[in-house]
């Protein structure tokens, strides 16, 4: 009998409620970019969903990549590549430049704030060079200094408890990174569970080349 594969139950209840996001955001074809694609379960929805996009996903983690090979052998999904290893905090990334969309899912509360900046800066480096492109983000948000529920405030207690580096990121400030790589907020979409889905656009015109 094969291995069972690594599962998260998250991404089980999130990724219907995530799709249906990015089948309005994303563009009818093209190349799109997970970063952090853990366990797989997202990519390989949203590519089974959305067949004429091409998915690539990547993680740091070998054994998550792993799990990503494996699943996708026996999804036997012709528009997913091989996960590649990304590490956000490693430019440049090892990606072909041109990627039409680059989508994050619970990422950036759970690895240092440097990280945040590294994926906003990463994302702009790769989006394509037409000056198209989008970067999709989902998790649990703070706006304007305040959490959005108590739980994402025992959450966020939770996070820099076992790790002073982590937690839930503001979305004022996170706005203001994006702006400086050239990424402006297009779209805030409140999902199940007190969590967000952040849209932002390759606008490097506005804000001033800044990079």
């Amino acid at each position: 009998m094969a291995a069972e594969l690594p599962a998260s139950a998250a991404a089980e209840r999130n990724k219907a409620p995530i799709l249906s996001v990015l089948s309005e955001v994303l563009p009818a074809r093209g190349r799109v970019l997970e970063i952090a694609s853990g366990t797989g379960q997202h990519v390989l929805h949203f590519a089974a969903a959305l067949p004429a996009l091409c998915w690539q996903p990547s993680d740091p983690d070998p054994s998550r990549r792993a799990a990503i090979a494996a699943r996708r052998a026996a999804a036997a999904l012709a528009n997913v590549a091989m996960p590649l290893d990304v590490d956000v905090l490693r430019r440049p990334w090892p990606v072909a430049a041109g990627v039409d969309a680059v989508v994050c899912i619970n990422m950036i509360h759970v690895a240092a704030e440097a990280a945040t900046e590294a994926l906003l800066a990463g994302s702009s480096d790769v989006l394509g060079p037409d000056g198209a492109g989008l970067l999709f983000l989902y998790g649990p948000f703070k706006e304007r200094g305040r959490h959005t529920a108590g739980s994402n405030a025992a959450f966020d207690a939770t996070l820099r408890a076992g790790n002073p580096a982590w937690g839930v990121r503001d979305l004022d400030e996170v706005t203001r990174l994006a702006a400086r790589h050239g990424l402006a907020r297009r779209l805030v979409r409140r999902l199940p569970a007190n969590n967000l889905a952040v849209v932002f656009a390759l606008d490097r015109a506005a804000a001033g080349g800044a990079r």
